[in-house]
């Protein structure tokens, strides 16, 4: 991907034709595929990143999401943009044989780092691999128990289009997790977060991953994703109920829930 070629192309498309790509305004048509190219290159050094990043505290913010998802034996979970297959290894197992977890992600470098992985570690029989937009999800309606969507909802171009997509499949009781990056509560810990997201994270892939234009925009997408209080008004718009959310490492990262009745 070459950004600065969609950069000279796209900056001048006009206002409701355009969308953020991390600062910059750029053609909504045209995001979804620079997002494909900013996660194709940094797929092999993904689980490394996160490491590095977050210190490793990215395991638990996911262990809290699994803690809070209420799955059952026999039910049926979609872990969308589920990347390299943290939380659907995990519910793989909570689901048991009878019960069906789908990762699925719309990049296909993503997709492909997630099934190795997960048969690597002989996780095989119960989970499906699906190459799919968050915007159109193919799946039929009331299908699923849980959806859950971590560190994947800041990249979507219409996110208002993404929750109605994931409102049509959820069955009746279900419930969406989506753990993301957010806002801090703090104002000292917000300007220290600003500082490390980037001065830090850029150079860390430059060293790690050998791209930091990749990790430049990972940090300014943050910045760019709705507060803790307009994500949760966008799940009710989008329908849902009893809508709240959890605060995690000082609002460094925010998990949202709602559910359909």
């Amino acid at each position: 991907m070459s950004e600065q070629h969609a950069s000279s192309q796209n900056d001048d498309a006009p206002a409701e034709q355009s969308t953020d790509f991390g600062f910059r305004q750029v053609d909504r048509n045209k995001k979804a595929s620079m997002v494909a190219g900013v996660f194709d290159s940094v797929a092999a050094k993904y689980d490394v990143m996160n490491d590095f990043m977050s210190m490793g505290i990215h395991r638990l913010w996911k262990r809290y999401t699994i803690d809070c998802s209420g799955i059952k034996t026999g039910q049926k979970v979609l872990d969308l943009a589920g990347g390299t297959g943290d939380l659907a290894a995990r519910f793989s197992r909570l689901v048991g044989p009878t019960g069906e977890v789908v990762l699925a992600d719309i990049n296909h470098s993503m997709l492909s780092v997630g099934r190795d992985k997960l048969r690597d570690m002989g996780i095989v029989g119960n989970v499906d691999y699906v190459q799919a937009n968050a915007e159109a999800l193919p799946f039929p309606d009331n299908h699923f128990d849980l959806v859950t969507m971590a560190f994947g909802l800041r990249n979507v171009t219409d996110k208002d289009k993404a929750l109605a997509s994931i409102f049509r499949i959820l069955k009746p009781g279900g419930r969406l997790l989506v753990l993301e990056f957010s806002k801090p509560t703090n104002e000292l810990l917000s300007k220290t977060y600003d500082w490390y997201s980037f001065n830090v994270l850029p150079t860390m892939g430059q060293l790690v991953a050998n791209d930091r234009e990749s990790y430049q925009y990972l940090a300014e997408s943050i910045r760019m994703h709705p507060d803790q209080d307009t994500l949760k008004s966008m799940f009710e718009q989008a329908g849902f109920e009893h809508c709240d959310y959890q605060n995690l490492t000082g609002g460094i990262v925010a998990l949202h829930r709602g559910y359909k009745f």
